[in-house]
């Protein structure tokens, strides 16, 4: 099935920076989680690339990006590292910031002439992210959404799968991505509230509606369960969607930080076979602890961590080899949009789909 239910703009008018082998000037609003492990690694692993500044007003955050990263600038905001775009020294801007500042910050990066990756949650609100793709479009400078998630090795071979046929047709996708951790009262996901795109649906749930809508294509919601498990939080910790897919597949979708037993991250239903995988990809804890793009092995996962496909009580179930993971695919595209006008890695307005229906479950909830 295609992987964009919507076309992708391509801009080859202006293939910025414009000599094929000048890096790529790249400035990191927010360097949290996004900042640190998704995006700095492989910027700094890939040549087309020059991460050049990286705004953050934490002092120990800025510790760790001098360290990490000593020939980029360090400055303290994000209007510090905007005003480097206007004056032509940034051709690109990576929003690795919470989500409620995204629309500001995409548009001003956008009107001063750089590409923009926006982290996900793209946005908090349809409204929002219609926003950014208009300024996109008026600027005419490439945009789009990390979705990481659809370089997931375990998400990779579930498309293998299905461009195989091995599962003959799909009746079911079922996704969980659950973990159990301390709440995050302190950071943006436990600490915003849903308006200004707050809790576990437009965090991990931006990941798997969009592995679902990438799969099987567009869908409404037809079920939306929230629930706040513990206390002192701005939104929901746990939530499970229902989908109906126009191509008549049903998804349901699990996420929660509250889950003490976590169930097969993929299960997938077909009328000729089934596939089930447990666990995360693997990429995510590798860079957690200090691996690089480059190291050898990374993104493999373990062969006893490998799926398995078949019928239950017909037959031996087969193990599945999973794809190596490859993040640094993103970044790979991202530097072909910006340089070639190729089409850019996730389309802003397939990102747009994702955002209306997590608008949509929580505007369900609210009655």
């Amino acid at each position: 099935m295609p992987e964009h239910p919507h076309p992708e703009p391509a801009h080859p008018e202006h293939p910025h920076p414009e000599h094929p082998h000048h890096p790529i000037r790249t400035g990191i609003i927010g360097f949290g989680l996004a900042g640190r492990v998704f995006h700095a690694p492989f910027l700094a692993a890939n040549p087309a690339f020059a991460l050049t500044t990286i705004a953050t007003s934490s002092p120990e955050r800025a510790a760790e990006a001098r360290a990490a990263h000593p020939a980029a600038r360090v400055v303290p905001t994000p209007e510090a590292l905007l005003a480097e775009v206007a004056d032509g020294r940034l051709d690109l801007v990576v929003l690795a910031s919470p989500p409620h500042v995204h629309r500001e910050q995409a548009i001003a990066a956008l009107e001063a002439g750089a590409a923009v990756v926006v982290d996900k949650p793209f946005a908090p609100s349809v409204a929002d992210a219609e926003a950014i793709i208009a300024a996109a479009d008026r600027a005419g400078r490439p945009l789009t959404v990390f979705q990481n998630r659809r370089w997931d090795g375990d998400f990779l071979t579930v498309r293998r799968l299905l461009d195989e046929g091995a599962l003959g047709r799909v009746h079911r996708f079922v996704s969980s991505f659950e973990r159990f951790g301390a709440a995050k009262r302190e950071l943006w996901q436990g600490r915003l509230t849903p308006e200004q795109g707050g809790g576990i649906l437009f965090d991990l749930g931006s990941h798997l509606v969009d592995q679902a809508l990438t799969l099987f294509g567009p869908a409404s919601l037809e079920h939306a369960e929230l629930s706040t498990v513990r206390e002192g939080l701005g939104s929901e910790d746990d939530a499970f969607l229902s989908l109906r897919h126009d191509s008549g597949v049903r998804s349901h979708l699990t996420m929660s930080r509250v889950a003490a037993r976590s169930a097969a991250r993929f299960r997938v239903l077909g009328d000729a076979a089934g596939f089930a995988v447990e666990g995360l990809d693997p990429q995510e804890a590798a860079l957690r602890a200090g691996a690089r793009p480059s190291d050898p092995g990374f993104g493999e996962t373990a062969a006893d961590r490998w799926g398995e496909l078949g019928v239950e009580g017909q037959g031996e179930l087969v193990r599945v080899p999973t794809e190596a993971g490859r993040y640094a695919e993103f970044f790979a595209r991202l530097a072909a949009s910006i340089r070639d006008g190729a089409p850019v890695p996730v389309d802003a307005r397939h990102a747009l789909a994702t955002v209306r229906i997590l608008e949509e479950a929580h505007r369900r909830d609210r009655g």
